[in-house]
């Protein structure tokens, strides 16, 4: 008995020390399973599940993308999938992956998410732009919520009857019901309506401005309403629903009223609306944010109202919203709402469709949303004088229900207004609206429409397309024609500002505007007092004489990527303020008014694929003459300073296309610019210099490297020609860069000589022959390596052109500009050798510039590229994109090291006269 007890106390005692042990730490070293759910410790779970919804989510986007749609389409279909639906018919995967213990888990920090997301949007709804637009975005916000939520109460008595009463439930009224169901149809998705319209370009059109800022009042009363609904169904009575709506709208009061005035002035105390929210101020939206949505939830309104209500009073002075939306989007869009909308894909279940008369109300509840928005809104747009398919592309929009429609769902679930089968039909009629909204509007509205319709609301032609003003039209065109660059189109880049400016500077600045001013007081002893509003300047105008015109306008283009963040759409939805702000717009417009330049500039935020149809559209827009493309200085599209990576410069495939679209779909005269120092040094990494201390350390050299000031503002330029149409638009720039007094110019002619010869070959030495007004004949070594020319007619043609431009040199350009005439077989070799001999002769000058054509008309010069090139130590088959992008001459310049920059000319469709 003795012994009995004793056993049994050293198993209590064991028993006892077992329970005050610590748990296991070894993991899956001591055999743990880390998928099985541990409710003190559920993060490994939680990470698996987020990993495999974050994953599983890309990789379906990635298809679905190519296609144009959202991303909500991708993570729901991946919550469906990862559901019941499919995945969740796998013995044992819903209880190893998705166990019902730690869904508490994963919902929480989903809700959390959600919170924040509608923060985001609530930030991106800009009431500007319904303030604007009040009238057409009143009558469409109003007809295209009204006609939806009146079908959506009809509908609502088939739905209520049939499954209200189903399982995961609670009683609610019939008007509670209908409230939801019509809200849920009338319900439009902002966020997801903006990236629609930012990826099919409508922005900027009148479709585009309806819709948003319909979209704009709409999101809001729909918001309004989700409320009013959520409030009734928490409330045990209508009196307690009417202190809920009553409360809430003392909160909004007090939000608008007491807590932004103070916000808006630690922003401004801070310095947040200019320079960015800092870390201090996102803390203190942050938790804004939670508090509202703490307060919100707590009185019966759901938690995400109270986060959108702190987005809304949030200002959009400085960019303050755009910024701030940069701070957070990332984590939210990334990690938070893919773990939301998975949720939403977990509570579907397809296989619950399976009666014929679930089937009718899922196609009757899609032929409800679409009819109500699409007849809603079309006939709101027609109202406001808007064409038939504008107002038709306007309702389809409007149909879009996005993310919005599935968080309204959601909330429906969560408070058992509707049950899982009900859920499920909203949920396939969200998918298939949002799904063929991108579709349809391309149909509906596309860009050649677009710009049909913008023809002749213009004026340009009638209804069927015909030219109302032939002759202006010709005039457009013959634009081309002229000698002169008149309209200069610029692709604004950070890295190439300080020779930009340089070219504009030569093409059209004018410093003999510098006045010696007087001050007032002494022009007022000297001719009496000076009128108020004159400041000075008619007392000098004798001695400026009138005014001189400014022949040159230069328009600048910045384009910012468009990519998936909230951020960029928001900027879209900005840019005219955005482009207020940037600092390369700025500085554009800073030098255009330094240096009399007449110069305007916008921002434009578009895909990178879309970057080459942007600036050829804005040249054939602005008719311009010609169009600056600077190469970039690192080999990226975007124009960010990495300056380690400038070794990648002429071998970035994306780079290389970019030139190659926007030079095959070009309208107007456009060149490519190589910089190599013009105006400003290149971008090159700057050496890191070390110096040895006494304490034998080897450190940073404190002192920074400074830049003499250029004392010899002259630019010299050789200029290749060989003919064609290329070269000949090519020459006659060259000869107006020449006007400006501070460039000499070199312009040989090379001539290659036929394969058939029976001359011998001439002297190396090279001897001036006589010409006219300046021009010197000089011939190069001939070579065994033969190439052909182009036929005889065109080489006459071409020659003749060269000759007249020569003959007619003007008398102030003769000391400035020199002819030559190179005859030779080895025309690559020759154009080489004679560029080095020009351009790099000092490095003191403001930089030298070799302009050459693209699209050379020498034929059968490819053995000597290839050949020159292995010279020149480029291995065979690299650069071949480069050469695609500039053409022969191009490569020889840069492969050879000629110390200049490059400008590599296309001519347009019109070419440039004889």
């Amino acid at each position: 008995m003795s012994s009995l007890a004793s056993k049994v106390s050293k198993t209590a005692t064991s028993a006892a020390n077992a329970a005050t042990r610590a748990p296991p730490q070894g993991g899956i070293l001591e055999g743990a399973n880390p998928s099985k759910y541990n409710p003190s410790s559920p993060l490994t779970l939680f990470i698996i599940q987020a990993a495999i919804i974050i994953i599983f989510c890309r990789l379906l986007h990635y298809p679905l993308s190519k296609i144009r749609q959202p991303r909500v389409i991708a993570e729901v279909i991946g919550g469906i999938l990862l559901g019941p639906s499919v995945m969740g018919r796998i013995p044992g995967f819903k209880d190893a992956i998705f166990p019902a213990a730690s869904m508490p888990v994963l919902n929480m920090a989903a809700n959390l998410g959600l919170v924040l997301f509608l923060f985001l949007v609530g930030l991106e709804v800009n009431l500007r732009l319904f303030v604007n637009n009040w009238r057409v975005a009143l009558s469409v916000g109003l007809a295209g919520m009204i006609v939806p939520f009146a079908l959506g109460c009809a509908i609502a008595v088939g739905l209520y009857h049939e499954f209200s009463h189903e399982p995961g439930t609670v009683p609610v009224s019939y008007g509670v019901f209908m409230l939801f169901v019509g809200v849920a149809m009338a319900i439009t998705a902002f966020p997801v309506l903006c990236r629609i319209l930012t990826e099919l370009k409508l922005l900027g059109t009148d479709v585009g401005v309806v819709v948003l800022a319909a979209g704009v009042g709409n999101d809001v009363t729909g918001w309004v309403l989700l409320a009013l609904c959520v409030a009734l169904v928490n409330a045990g009575s209508g009196l307690t629903a009417l202190w809920v709506l009553l409360v809430c709208s003392g909160y909004i009061i007090f939000l608008v009223y007491a807590i932004r005035p103070c916000f808006l002035w630690l922003l401004r105390r801070t310095g947040s609306i200019q320079n960015g929210p800092t870390q201090s101020v996102v803390g203190i939206t942050l938790l804004m944010v939670l508090g509202s949505a703490f307060f919100t939830n707590v009185i019966g309104v759901h938690a995400i109202f109270g986060g959108f209500l702190v987005g809304l009073i949030c200002p959009h002075d400085g960019g303050f919203a755009i910024k701030l939306t940069e701070k957070i989007e990332d984590l939210v869009s990334v990690l938070f709402l893919p773990l939301y909308f998975a949720l939403s894909g977990l509570s579907t279940n397809i296989a619950l469709l399976d009666t014929s008369m679930t089937w009718a109300y899922v196609i009757g509840v899609i032929a409800v949303a679409f009819a109500g928005k699409i007849v809603g809104g079309t006939l709101a747009a027609r109202f406001n004088k808007l064409v038939w398919r504008e107002s038709f592309t306007i309702g389809v929009l409007m149909s879009c229900k996005g993310l919005v429609e599935l968080i309204v769902l959601n909330i429906g679930l969560q408070a058992k207004i509707l049950s899982t089968r009900t859920f499920t039909i909203f949920v396939v009629m969200a998918l298939v609206t949002t799904f063929a909204t991108t579709p349809l509007v391309s149909a509906l509205y596309p860009p050649w429409y677009q710009k049909k319709l913008e023809a002749w609301k213009r004026g340009e032609i009638d209804w069927d397309g015909n030219p109302l003003d032939p002759h202006g039209k010709a005039d457009v065109s013959g634009k081309l024609q002229s000698t002169q660059v008149r309209k200069l189109l610029v692709f604004l880049r950070l890295d190439s500002l300080p020779s930009l400016f340089t070219f504009i500077t030569l093409l059209g600045g004018d410093s003999s505007l510098r006045l010696n001013k007087v001050h007032r007081l002494r022009s007022e002893a000297e001719t009496g007092p000076i009128p108020e509003g004159d400041s000075g300047e008619a007392s000098q105008k004798s001695s400026m004489g009138n005014k001189p015109k400014r022949p040159l306008e230069v328009h600048g283009v910045r384009l910012i990527e468009l990519t998936e963040r909230t951020s960029t759409v928001m900027k879209v939805s900005e840019v005219d303020e955005f482009a207020i702000r940037d600092p390369v717009v700025n500085a554009f417009r800073t030098f255009g008014q330094l240096n009399n330049v007449a110069v305007s500039a916008g921002v434009a935020v578009v895909p990178e694929s879309s970057y080459a149809e942007t600036i050829t559209g804005k040249a054939s827009d602005l008719s311009s003459d010609l169009v600056i493309i600077p190469w970039s200085e690192t080999g990226s599209i975007s124009d960010a300073l990495l300056p380690d990576s400038a070794e990648n410069r002429y071998t970035s495939g994306p780079h290389n296309q970019f030139i190659l679209n926007t030079l095959a779909n070009a309208t107007s005269n456009i060149s490519i610019f190589i910089n190599r120092g013009f105006g400003g040094p290149s971008i090159e990494p700057m050496p890191r210099t070390l110096s040895r201390t006494l304490s034998a350390r080897s450190l940073k050299g404190g002192h920074e490297i400074t830049s003499a000031p250029v004392v010899d503002r002259s630019h010299h330029i050789f200029f290749p020609y060989f003919g064609g149409p290329d070269d000949k638009v090519a020459l006659r720039f060259v000869l107006q860069l020449a006007q400006n007094g501070n460039v000499t110019a070199t312009i040989a002619h090379i001539r290659s000589l036929s394969l058939v010869s029976t001359e011998p070959p001439q002297s190396p030495e090279v001897a001036p022959v006589a010409g006219r007004r300046g021009s010197i004949s000089r011939q190069a070594s001939a070579s065994q390596i033969p190439t052909t020319t182009i036929t005889q007619a065109g080489a006459e043609r071409d020659e003749a052109f060269f000759k007249s431009l020569a003959d007619s040199l003007p008398t102030t350009l003769q000391s400035r500009v020199v002819f030559e005439t190179i005859n030779t077989t080895r025309p690559l070799h020759s154009t080489l050798d004679r560029a080095k001999a020009e351009v790099g002769r000092t490095s003191m000058n403001a930089g030298d510039l070799v302009i050459v054509g693209r699209r050379t008309p020498t034929q059968n010069i490819r053995d000597e590229l290839i050949s020159m090139l292995g010279e020149l130590g480029q291995l065979p088959g690299s650069g071949s994109e480069t050469r695609k992008s500039l053409g022969d001459a191009a490569q020889v310049m840069i492969v050879g090291k000629v110390k200049a920059s490059v400008l590599v000319v296309q001519a347009g469709p019109g070419g440039v006269g004889d």
